[in-house]
């Protein structure tokens, strides 16, 4: 039997084979053996010459197939290009876009910018286990500088409170540092302002009580004193304080904008989220080898589907009219 893939040029060979890749695709989704998605009966019968399996019990849906109540459900494209996508975002360190992946797998960029959104639903964690030991929190801004704007529009935003910020979308993020246990791990929600009320609800939901809590200088944290040992370094000063500071999480904003600039270019607030999960799942398991983060990502695809209806909000209009 070949070994699995390392590098993506193994994994484009490893996974040209369709039994192959259907068999990881069911030892990974179906661990304890095939079952009905509809009933959960294990005595189905495959069909292979459709690479399919029926269910002996009647009802609807009998037949099904291994892309059924995943991310792939109702694509028409193969597995193995599926494979190679999930691949080649999972391993990136600055992400891919749509008209390369397109380019890459011979689909067209709209079927690729799809691809791309369903692959980032399966890489999100949804943990709800906090942080614990030290963490750093800090807020970024993610948009266009008022510089390269039109004239028109940056006379409005220099015209706005708050020139500077007036356009860009705030990201909230928390880092975990280094224990003995793991490496550091972080933690991002776009939130719609940067008050005290935002910023200390994604600090509460995702670091646990005690813990030490390490951020700037800014007014919004400093109610967290009575429920974390809070410490904070002011940048108009210094940036480092012996341990107190949050370079770590700094460090991972200079990834996130470069992956935002340099990769994606624009980005637009609604699908930012779906950008975050991306470079959050990454920068996670950067510990982990090429075929480690792919299996980690696959197992993400069941139980979630993501119509290009949703995905573009046409489903919502829809469902309004």
């Amino acid at each position: 039997m070949e070994r699995e893939p390392n590098t993506l040029m193994e994994a484009v060979r490893y996974f040209s084979d369709a039994d192959r890749t259907l068999e990881t695709m069911v030892s990974l989704r179906w661990p304890t053996g095939v079952h009905c998605p509809t009933c959960g009966r294990m005595d189905v019968r495959f069909i292979a010459t459709r690479r399919i399996w029926e269910c002996k019990e009647t009802h609807a849906r009998r037949q099904f197939s291994a892309k059924v109540g995943t991310i792939f459900e109702d694509s028409a494209l193969p597995l193995d290009k599926w494979f190679v996508a999930i691949w080649s975002v999972a391993n990136c360190k600055n992400g891919i876009s749509s008209y390369e992946l397109g380019r890459a797998i011979g689909i067209t960029q709209k079927s690729a910018w799809h691809m791309l959104h369903r692959i980032r639903l399966a890489m999100q964690t949804g943990s709800f286990i906090k942080f614990t030991g030290e963490a750093e929190a800090d807020e970024s801004y993610l948009g266009g500088s008022t510089r390269f704007m039109h004239k028109e529009r940056r006379e409005r935003a220099l015209a706005a409170q708050n020139a500077t910020l007036s356009d860009k979308s705030v990201v909230m993020g928390v880092l975990e540092r280094n224990s003995a246990k793991s490496h550091s791990r972080v933690r991002l929600r776009h939130i719609r302002d940067a008050n005290a009320k935002n910023i200390q609800g994604h600090v509460r939901s995702s670091v646990e009580i005690c813990a030490r809590l390490l951020t700037d200088s800014a007014l919004s944290y400093r109610a967290l004193g009575g429920e974390y040992v809070h410490e904070f370094v002011n940048h108009a000063v210094e940036y480092v304080k012996g341990t107190v500071h949050t370079n770590g999480i700094e460090n991972f904003w200079s990834l996130l904008k470069r992956t935002i600039k340099g990769t994606y270019v624009s980005v637009d607030p609604v699908h930012l989220s779906a950008y975050l999960d991306e470079q959050s799942f990454r920068f996670n398991e950067r510990k982990d080898n090429d075929l480690g983060r792919f299996r980690k990502a696959l197992k993400g695809i069941v139980g979630r589907r993501l119509t290009y209806a949703e995905l573009t909000g046409h489903a919502a209009s829809e469902a309004a009219a």
